[in-house]
């Protein structure tokens, strides 16, 4: 590798940040601690060689229904055009994903955002956060999951609008039974980094809401930090630490994050009121686990295993796809992935992940006496 960087002069130019890579992974190979302050690849919305933007390699070209955040050019065309088609395989993104004047580098401007559910939201007319709702508000909504609950079948509620959804939730007259397998039935994901979706809590309706409950919404956090790009570096997404640190004692580093805590309410009940509330919701979706694989085998009769790595990640433990869902177990499925595929819920909206995982513990069976929700 050092003869293929040295042999090439104009590899900086031909594709140098492959290069970059050859060479960090021959050093890491000789000496890891070598390669302590060194950098691989791009981080965020411009590390290109990750799976977020290799995934359609094989296929040539990244398909419509991915393309507005996957690659180069789908967001500006979404934004001007109010669709999506193919577009050709990226390298992450550039500049002119998100800027619409590259001198000046001004951003696309986005007054407000539909999700999903239907809703239409906004940080307010105009603001950069609003270009990060467009990709970060997931791909599935309560609304959805309750049209799958009416029986219709996976296709048929994948082209549905929005508004399709909630008429047929409204008109429906009976719905699946709680806890009768359903062959209509298959797991929704949310899909990855709905934090957007997570932030506006009920107002986005992005978790599964368990119908005459109450949810927190907007999580406003404080007038200086209330926005995507007020805490996040807006290229490589890194949690903006040394702001945290001015209000949050003890936070040095992205790991610190999860120690925080604002009030005493032991929310999993396990009487620790000194761990983060990143720890309360850990305890909660685990507790939430134990119910579904217990539920899985007592009540439907085939054991189920979740893999949050590997595609459609719900199977069984022969580690075929898991199909035989009840719409109990369903709901479950889904809150579980949505509080595991935000990785910053806790701070995105955590007591608004708190009560969907409440809830989903009490539909599950599982004594909620020692737990709080609000």
């Amino acid at each position: 590798n050092y003869q293929v960087s040295i042999k090439d002069p104009g590899a900086f130019a031909h594709g140098g940040k492959y290069i970059i890579q050859l060479l960090y992974d021959s050093i890491e190979d000789l000496d890891a601690a070598l390669v302590e302050n060194l950098t691989r690849i791009d981080a965020g919305h411009f590390a290109g060689s990750e799976e977020a933007f290799r995934h359609w390699d094989e296929d040539g070209e990244v398909p419509g229904r991915c393309s507005k955040c996957h690659s180069t050019a789908g967001l500006p065309t979404f934004i001007k055009e109010g669709v999506t088609v193919s577009e050709p395989l990226p390298n992450g993104f550039q500049c002119t994903t998100c800027h619409d004047s590259l001198p000046e580098f001004t951003r696309y401007t986005v007054d407000e955002v539909e999700f999903p559910s239907g809703a239409v939201l906004s940080f307010g007319e105009g603001a950069d956060s609003n270009l990060c709702l467009l990709c970060h508000q997931g791909r599935e909504s309560k609304y959805s999951v309750d049209a799958l609950l009416l029986g219709l079948d996976a296709d048929t509620v994948s082209a549905l609008s929005a508004k399709e959804m909630l008429e047929a939730i409204s008109e429906a007259t009976e719905k699946l039974d709680d806890d009768t397998v359903a062959d209509t039935l298959r797991f929704l994901n949310i899909h990855y980094f709905a934090a957007g979706a997570t932030k506006f809590g009920t107002e986005a309706k992005g978790a599964y809401e368990y119908d005459g409950n109450e949810y927190l919404g907007l999580f406003e956090h404080v007038p200086s930090h209330f926005a995507c790009v007020d805490c996040h570096s807006t290229h490589g997404l890194q949690v903006k630490v040394e702001e945290c640190a001015t209000c949050h004692p003890g936070v040095e580093s992205e790991e610190d994050l999860a120690n925080i805590r604002i009030t005493p309410t032991d929310w999993d009940g396990d009487g620790d009121t000194t761990e983060g509330i990143a720890g309360e919701i850990e305890t909660m979706r685990e507790a939430l686990y134990d119910a579904m694989q217990g539920y899985a085998t007592d009540v439907v009769g085939t054991g189920i295993v979740y893999n949050a790595a590997r595609y459609p990640y719900w199977f069984t433990e022969d580690e075929e796809r898991y199909g035989t869902w009840t719409p109990r177990l369903l709901r479950a499925a889904y809150n579980y992935q949505y509080a595991t595929k935000d990785p910053g819920a806790f701070a995105h909206n955590g007591k608004y992940i708190i009560q969907v995982l409440y809830d989903a513990l009490e539909d599950m069976g599982v004594d909620v006496g020692g737990m709080r929700s609000i």
